[in-house]
Parts: structure tokens; C-alpha cells; sequence
């Protein structure tokens, strides 16, 4: 009979995720600025708190069809990948950029909050 711990498989399955993150950076469908912003109530019309993992994403590739839609969003200054909703629209964002809800970027960003801002990839799953 096969026997496998549990830190044994959350092991194999931790390597076999960062291993595959860069295949993820290589097919990026969008690259752009992360900032963070205060959850509430948004454009979808769900109401999320700040340590829900959620974006707003910029008007000029917001749909509302897409609420809802999980993305993968990288960093590859911290090489960190997470997996968010989209939640809201960033009226203020340009193309290609993500607003983040602050637990999210404060994960991808190592808890970095008081840099503000990061280069990332993303795209949707």
C-alpha cells in the first residue's frame, strides 16, 4: 500500500507550484503597475474587506462580465503568484495596471506596503 505524509505531499505540491510559476511570467497577457486600495463595495456589487485576496482592474479592460473571474497575478521581484478575484473597477489605472486589495499586495509584496507600488504580470485563468 502507497503511504505519503502530509508534509510529505504539501512538499511535493509546493515544489511542483514554484516550478511552474515562471511558466506563468513567460505567458503573461498583460504586464503593468500593482498598487493597493482600501475593499468595500465595488463595481461588481459585492462588498469585500481588505484581506480578501481582489482586484479592481483598470477601466480600459474592466468588464463587467468578467466579476468575478479569477486571475494570476505575478511578482517577479518577490517571485510570488496569487491567484485573486476581480472584484471592482480602477478608474485611475492605466492599461495593464491592478489595484490591489491591501492583503494581496501586502503578500506579493513581501509586506512591503510602504513601497506603494510594483511592476507585475497577470492575466486570466
Amino acid at each position: 500500500m502507497f503511504s505519503i505524509t502530509k508534509t510529505a505531499l504539501f512538499a511535493t505540491l509546493a515544489a511542483t507550484f514554484v516550478a511552474a510559476a515562471p511558466s506563468f511570467e513567460k505567458r503573461a497577457d498583460n504586464a503593468g503597475t500593482a498598487t493597493y486600495f482600501d475593499a468595500g463595495l465595488g463595481a461588481c456589487g459585492w462588498t469585500n474587506s481588505n484581506s480578501d485576496y481582489i482586484v479592481a482592474v483598470n477601466s480600459a479592460q474592466y468588464e463587467g462580465a468578467k466579476c468575478g473571474q479569477k486571475l494570476w497575478l505575478w511578482n517577479p521581484a518577490t517571485q510570488k503568484m496569487a491567484f485573486p478575484t476581480v472584484a471592482d473597477e480602477c478608474p485611475s489605472c492605466s492599461s495593464g495596471d491592478l489595484d490591489l486589495s491591501t492583503g494581496l499586495f501586502e503578500f506579493l509584496a513581501d509586506g512591503n506596503m510602504d513601497q506603494g507600488i510594483f511592476e507585475m504580470k497577470w492575466g486570466y485563468l
